[in-house]
């Protein structure tokens, strides 16, 4: 019988899609089964149907389906042919409809935060790594050494998921839009030139 959230949800795509929007308001830990029946429409037994798990396997399945969500909006325009600012171009694009404007709550900010036992440090890690090495390999092809491509490619995933909290404590999504307009042309800058001592 489907609960006070509406109809009930039946595959597991749904399910998971109802989960994500549950994590991203409450986090893993205020992530009860309680809240997560209603936003379902699913008893502790249907639940349990889909992940026998419980809650650590519902979060690790929907981070592996952020993840791949991630992959096609932000990771995609990185891998398709085009110059090196279109393809970061490409991404800031899809930064911003993936976090809609700053709206949407970074999953993978929320488990690390809530993730003291480490159970989901191997994944969270996975899919920042996939993200900073796509980043630094474009800018290695657009010429830079490639330690500093790296230096540059985690910097910009700071200042995203920096900007993220930003939007989220001041209700306001300018400075994530800001941030992300602005991550191609600083992510290609020219390298600083060393100065020499007389």
């Amino acid at each position: 019988m489907a609960r006070t959230a509406g109809r009930s949800r039946t595959s597991r795509a749904d399910v998971i899609q109802a989960l994500i929007d549950v994590f991203r308001r409450c986090g893993y830990d205020g992530a009860t089964l309680s809240s997560i029946s209603e936003a379902t429409g699913l008893g502790r037994a249907s639940l349990y149907h889909h992940f026998p798990g419980g809650k650590q396997e519902m979060a690790t399945a929907v981070l592996t389906d952020v993840g791949t969500m991630f992959g096609q909006m932000v990771l995609g325009p990185l891998r398709q042919s085009g110059s090196p600012l279109e393809r970061l171009m490409g991404m800031s694009q899809g930064l911003v409809a993936f976090y809609g404007g700053g709206e949407k709550a970074c999953l993978i900010g929320v488990f690390a935060l809530a993730d003291a036992g480490g159970v989901f440090r191997e994944l969270i890690a996975q899919k920042l790594q996939g993200w900073i090495g796509a980043v630094a390999a474009v800018l290695e092809e657009a010429g830079l050494d490639p330690a500093l491509a790296r230096d540059r490619a985690e910097e910009s995933a700071i200042a995203v998921q920096g900007s993220l909290i930003l939007a989220r404590g001041l209700g306001d999504g300018s400075a994530f839009m800001r941030v992300v307009e602005q991550l191609p042309d600083r992510l290609l800058a020219p390298a600083p030139e060393l100065s020499h001592s007389p």
